[in-house]
């Protein structure tokens, strides 16, 4: 078990609008700099499924029916959110990386279908992106124009 990272180049705001807190940038980022690594304890689909709501969705696909969950639900990396346009991916299972330079004051986001198949997270999407989906589900990441869009940045 162990406890997350968030690169010393972001911090977590206040973020009512968005359902709480939410990661942006202090600093200017290159593509494919570390942003966050997510830490916590291995638990499987069952397990998270007897979770209070509200620690669902602090977890992360790691594996086909593995997950990982916080030790702490105060983990900063778990205060990034969604976008169907996002300027963050997945590298590997737990990383996550800037897949373009990013600039002082954005949100850090990722696209949820780069790491989740599951269907207990599905939600109506209001990330307000142009190309937003309107509904991210547990089947997004089949989607092909998805692995077009985000090759390379998606969870083994």
């Amino acid at each position: 078990m162990t406890t997350g990272y968030l690169s010393e180049k972001l911090e977590v705001r206040e973020a009512p609008e968005k359902g709480g807190k939410a990661v942006y940038s202090r600093l200017e980022i290159k593509k494919n700099e570390i942003l966050a690594v997510w830490g916590g304890q291995v638990i499987t689909l069952e397990q998270v499924l007897s979770l209070p709501q509200s620690e669902m969705g602090h977890t992360i696909q790691i594996h086909d029916a593995l997950y990982l969950a916080p030790l702490d639900m105060e983990e900063p990396a778990d205060f990034i959110n969604h976008c169907c346009n996002p300027n963050a991916g997945v590298c590997g299972q737990i990383t996550l990386v800037a897949m373009r330079d990013i600039e002082i004051g954005e949100e850090i986001t990722f696209d949820y279908a780069m790491a989740d198949s599951s269907s207990f997270d599905e939600f109506d999407c209001a990330c307000g992106a142009e190309n937003c989906r309107g509904r991210v589900s547990g089947d997004d990441w089949k989607r092909v124009e998805l692995w077009s869009r985000y090759d390379g940045y998606f969870s083994t």
